[in-house]
């Protein structure tokens, strides 16, 4: 049996960035193929665009690639739902507790993310790792 990952937004931001230690570090859980969710899409998109200039194309082909290469899930109703009530559990902002939902529906082990607490662990079963 395969142990399943999922990889936050920051992963992906890295991979592109101009940090090569980071980028080595993020590329090397990318290759992995991890479980990501739509919002991990769509975030990307988005910080590549605002914040490192990249054109809506290129953001878009990276966006693609994504798609090809990861397992991707949908944040739906079941998600947002369970997303609240981690939230209110774990005192986490919403958009947090939207990516440990998705990664827990979707049965995975470790949550890649820098954005967490490193060795927290969600409902005994989705440890948090902090690669950088």
């Amino acid at each position: 049996m395969t142990v399943k990952v999922f990889a936050d937004t920051n992963l992906f931001v890295y991979a592109e960035a101009q940090d090569p230690i980071k980028a080595l570090k993020a590329l090397a859980i990318i290759e992995i193929s991890p479980v990501i969710s739509t919002q991990v899409i769509n975030e990307t998109v988005s910080v590549l665009t605002k914040k490192y200039a990249f054109s809506l194309s290129e953001a878009h082909e990276i966006a693609e690639s994504l798609l090809d290469l990861c397992e991707v899930v949908a944040v739906d109703a079941q998600t947002i739902r369970k997303a609240i009530a981690l939230a209110k559990q774990y005192s986490l902002s919403h958009w947090d507790s939207l990516i440990v939902a998705a990664a827990l529906l979707a049965d995975c082990a470790t949550l890649y993310s820098e954005d967490m607490q490193h060795g927290q662990i969600f409902e005994g079963t989705l440890s948090v790792v902090n690669p950088f």
